[in-house]
């Protein structure tokens, strides 16, 4: 994105762009015995040196082996089996789980997002705020599209508009996806604005228009009249209010995903967040 600010994730951005990445089962365990050396002896002091999140007072590796009905343990085993394989170590990995579980327990964020800018009717919700000339936000749209379109009954995906500054065609690009929306051509504008990243000019933005079926007149009021840039403005905003200090950024119902988001990250926390909520608050109950 060169001077603009990054997500933590983004150390994963190449492996998500060049690798294809078996999707993992949330609930099940992972196998050391798949992990290099290196990265089993980390994921092996993770599991001596980390506690886990459920409660129970047993090291992680403790609960895996004596609190079998425990899911949340096997979530976190995953993550940091994850982690590892990727060349992060136990001290990190630990500071990562450690944020993971906090953020459960924190405030999380109420978001005012049109519904126009969501697909799907899952009971967890997944906001992205993403740029459209941010190169990281391309590679992530198909990794969300595709989770939230194979995850229906679990997932809600929205939208949100975060255009940096650095970037000359992002927020007139956010301002044609609003009206865009308001046309019910948002995904079809959407989609073809990242797909036409590296060409992005204020020429290309009115043929992807133009090919949704909404004319030049349409656009130039639209530009005239900068309703959709306050209001791109607006979604900005929230974002920052809420913490979005890089893009792109997913927030799980209000909570502020730090992990990499590939597609085993998400079915993990969307499952842990599943189980948080049928205890209010907790995984214990949820895992008896």
């Amino acid at each position: 994105m060169g001077n603009s600010p990054v997500s933590p994730w983004l150390a994963a951005a190449a492996l998500l762009a060049c690798t294809a990445i078996a999707p993992a089962a949330a609930q099940d365990a992972p196998d050391p015995g798949a992990l290099p050396a290196g990265a089993r002896a980390e994921y092996d002091r993770v599991l001596q040196d980390e506690f886990c999140g459920c409660g129970s007072p047993h090291s992680l590796g403790q609960c895996l082996k004596s609190h079998s009905e425990c899911r949340h343990s096997r979530r976190l085993a995953q993550i940091a089996a994850l982690e590892a394989a990727r060349g992060v170590t136990s001290s990190e990995i630990g500071v990562e789980l450690a944020r993971y579980d906090q953020g459960f327990r924190d405030a999380r964020t109420a978001f005012k997002v049109d519904e126009r800018q969501c697909r799907g009717k899952g009971p967890v919700t997944l906001v992205e705020f993403s740029d459209f000339e941010c190169p990281h936000c391309a590679v992530l749209r198909p990794v969300l599209e595709k989770f939230a379109t194979d995850n229906a009954s679990k997932v809600k995906l929205c939208w949100m508009s975060f255009p940096l500054t650095q970037h000359p065609n992002s927020m007139p690009a956010a301002q044609a996806t609003l009206l865009a929306r308001d046309k019910g051509k948002l995904w079809a504008v959407h989609d073809a604005l990242f797909e036409n990243q590296r060409r992005l000019s204020p020429e290309v933005i009115q043929e992807i228009l133009g090919k949704a079926g909404i004319s030049a007149a349409e656009w130039k009021k639209a530009l005239a009249d900068k309703t959709y840039k306050e209001q791109a403005e607006a979604q900005r905003a929230a974002g920052v209010a809420a913490g979005v200090n890089a893009t792109p950024t997913v927030f799980v119902n209000g909570r502020k995903l730090d992990l990499a988001p590939a597609p085993e990250i998400l079915a993990i926390t969307v499952d842990d967040e599943l189980d948080w909520q049928k205890t209010r608050g907790t995984w214990t109950t949820a895992n008896r």
